[in-house]
């Protein structure tokens, strides 16, 4: 870089760099031409282009300003710009279809449900097993992308945790009676096909609300897990009362099975991801953007599984019908949910994403837990068989999520 005038000098044939001396610069003959459009571009305007003596040098007069004296006809130097601007658009076009993956989750999740009853194989090797580590991956995803102020704030709303506790333990049990009466009376299925509605309706909430309030209201999920936490934690008590109530049958549940399940699926990754986020926030930024994609093939392995390993019951002579009635009472309870939380806080600043996130805890059952109780205190098969059709409210929960 010079301040001064000068003259460029060809130090090469084949005109690799110029620099400045005096008030020109000095450019062979068979170069000028290919030169003159960088001529244009000096700092200083051309006085004068001349033939110097028989040396067939050119000398091209400018008044210079700063600038550097190197002239490398290089393309990455002419349109290193542009380029590198196209790249970042392409890395930054990448980065939001990977951060958008969780708006086609209604629609994967419809099609692993038709994809695990047209071919069972395709998900039974994602045994029971696998669930706890997979719902465990979508509470860090929720935690990663939260902070310790969240959880705090939610605990401030005890009016709409209680609401989700009543949601969950008297609403959905209320429609299970109802819809199993439905089952017995009006459509005439066996007594235990009503009595499996039943016991689904007396279960804990499911952690898959959670991230479905998670996609629609992030600043609510944290309440979510709040709510999901204490229905869990306290349907040691609970179930076992309802199920005595409904069906007329006291079902022990595993205390210390219960208390393992939230540990390591919800409180455990919730953590990790706290901690992650407030001692590595540079790795959590760099992970955030590809945690939807996983997350919604992860959703498709438990909405796909449950279906496709219990595929003899949804196949019985009784599974279209109690398909539709497993679909009609949970749809009840996710409407349910939402207006009844509308008419009660309805004068709530974030009434239309309370209304969601109570919508999903009322609507959302932890099929898994009725599915296990079914096949170990009851002797009927039949009373599995509303249990393993109730992963279809996790397609309904995100088709919910879509639309609202």
């Amino acid at each position: 870089m010079s301040s001064t005038t000068g003259q460029f000098l060809i130090q090469r044939p084949r005109f690799n760099h110029v620099y400045l001396q005096n008030n020109s610069f000095h450019l062979p003959k068979q170069v000028l031409f290919p030169v003159l459009p960088l001529i244009s571009n000096f700092p200083g305007p051309v006085s004068s282009i001349s033939q110097f003596g028989s040396s067939e040098i050119l000398v091209c007069k400018c008044a210079s300003q700063k600038f550097s004296g190197s002239f490398e006809t290089d393309p990455d130097q002419e349109y290193g710009p542009e380029q590198n601007q196209m790249v970042k658009q392409k890395k930054a076009s990448i980065l939001e279809i990977l951060k958008q993956s969780n708006s086609i989750l209604p629609h994967v999740v419809l099609a692993s449900t038709i994809l695990a009853l047209v071919y069972p194989p395709s998900f039974t090797w994602f045994t029971s097993r696998y669930y706890a580590p997979a719902l465990g991956f979508l509470m860090f995803a929720v935690g990663v992308n939260s902070s310790e102020k969240d959880f705090i704030e939610a605990f401030k709303r005890p009016d709409a945790i209680f609401a989700g506790y009543v949601g969950q333990f008297v609403v959905k049990p209320l429609l299970g009676y109802i819809f199993g009466m439905i089952a017995v009376t009006v459509f005439g299925l066996p007594t235990p096909l009503g009595a499996g509605i039943m016991l689904v309706s007396c279960v804990s909430g499911a952690q898959l609300s959670n991230y479905a309030t998670f996609l629609t209201d992030p600043p609510l999920a944290p309440l979510s897990i709040v709510m999901t936490s204490l229905s869990t934690a306290t349907a040691v008590f609970v179930t076992p009362m309802l199920s005595l109530l409904l069906i007329g049958k006291r079902l022990p549940v595993d205390v210390m099975g219960m208390v393992s399940s939230i540990l390591q699926i919800v409180i455990a990754p919730i953590a990790a991801g706290l901690l992650l986020n407030r001692l590595f926030p540079h790795l959590c930024e760099a992970i955030r953007p590809f945690l939807p994609s996983l997350s919604v093939l992860d959703t498709a392995f438990c909405v796909g599984a449950p279906l496709a390993i219990n595929i003899n019951s949804v196949l019985s002579p009784f599974g279209l019908t109690v398909s539709l009635l497993v679909v009609a009472f949970h749809l009840s309870a996710f409407i349910a949910g939402y207006f009844l939380s509308g008419s009660v806080f309805h004068k709530a600043p974030d009434v239309k994403a309370l209304q969601r996130t109570l919508s999903f805890e009322t609507g959302m059952q932890s099929s898994l837990l009725a599915l296990a109780l079914a096949n170990r205190f009851f002797q009927d098969p039949l009373v599995g068989v509303p249990p393993a059709l109730s992963p279809l409210q996790e397609g309904l929960g995100r088709l919910e999520a879509s639309h609202w």
